[in-house]
């Protein structure tokens, strides 16, 4: 099982340990022939992945640190311009690309001030002075500096008189379209954002690696699930800004008393007709008291729309035709 903690500035996983850096202030000294990556990786999916991979690679043959750069908040959000519902919040995100064997991550403070810098000063005072670097490995539509003036053959032209490496990799296309030759067969924060707000969850784990997750707080809910339906539920206040589309949902459940499998309603269940907006779920073979703790929900497969039903006696029927519905699903994944 993976596990995560984040103890001082340092993550620890399966495969080392990682060194956080907040501010780019905090940045002692230049590093060790730095491979770096920069992005906002949300949703840290398989394109984002294979870019960690190759500066993994990359600081591996020259014996040196691996590098992720990031931006919080979202840069859209502080220019004033509409920015996506995120695929990962921060301390999702800061977890999963710990995963990936990044050595350091360095997430700068996104403000209107640093949106100024020039293309120029971004390589000179931050990656050559600041971060050391000796290579830099991007997508092939990467763009930096203020007005996003600077591109790959601005970084090139840089590399070449400043002595350190520029590397595009191709873009990591859809394994069942890569045939196709479609811009929009490549991985994208975009695809896997549509996926979700449509409902099409069990199709966004071949691009993010995992079945997408939500993370909430367990709060006092209507208390109708095991009083008046008989399947007492999780009631979840969402963390995350990008919610699935609304119906029920076979889940898996993280909780502090271990992990279960459950079912999930996303919705306003128009039966009650109470108009409110709820994230519920069912935890199958579950009798632990945990409200007030942080939950994880796994978003393995919809099932249906949400539907009024006559009475809550046919309600409790379909939740346990449900129930038994995503049990086949869950059991039966490999």
């Amino acid at each position: 099982m993976r596990f995560w903690a984040l103890s001082s500035l340092l993550f620890y996983n399966e495969k080392g340990l990682m060194e956080l850096i907040e501010d780019i202030e905090n940045i002692a000294k230049p590093f060790k022939n730095a491979v770096v990556t920069i992005g906002n990786f949300d949703g840290v999916h398989k394109g984002h992945q294979a870019l960690f991979q190759r500066v993994i690679d990359e600081a591996h043959a020259i014996s040196g640190t691996s590098i992720a750069i990031t931006f919080e908040p979202h840069p859209l959000k502080v220019l004033g311009k509409k920015a996506p519902p995120l695929i990962t919040r921060r301390d999702q995100k800061f977890e999963l690309i710990s995963e990936t064997g990044i050595d350091t991550l360095i997430s700068i403070p996104f403000t209107k001030e640093f949106a100024s810098i020039s293309a120029k000063d971004f390589i000179e005072q931050l990656l050559i002075q600041k971060i050391g670097v000796k290579a830099i490995v991007v997508g092939p539509d990467y763009s930096f500096g203020r007005d996003r003036e600077g591109n790959i053959d601005f970084l090139i032209k840089y590399s070449e008189k400043s002595g350190f490496k520029v590397i595009v990799p191709d873009w990591v296309k859809d394994p069942e379209a890569a045939g196709c030759g479609s811009e929009n067969s490549r991985i994208s924060s975009t695809m896997i954002r549509n996926l979700v707000m449509d409902g099409r969850v069990d199709e966004t784990k071949r691009f993010l690696g995992k079945h997408y997750q939500i993370r909430g707080k367990v709060v006092k809910g209507r208390e109708r699930g095991g009083s008046k339906l008989g399947f007492p539920t999780a009631n979840i206040k969402l963390h995350d800004e990008l919610c699935p589309k609304m119906g029920v949902y076979a889940v898996t459940v993280e909780t502090v008393a271990g992990d279960f499998n459950g079912v999930a309603n996303i919705g306003y269940s128009p039966t009650f007709d109470d108009h409110l907006f709820t994230i519920e779920v069912h935890i199958l073979d579950f009798s632990a008291d945990i409200y007030g703790t942080r939950i994880r929900v796994n978003m393995i497969k919809r099932l249906r729309d949400e539907k009024k039903f006559a009475s809550i006696e046919e309600l409790s029927a379909q939740i346990r035709s449900d129930i038994e519905t995503a049990k086949e699903i869950l059991n039966s994944r490999c």
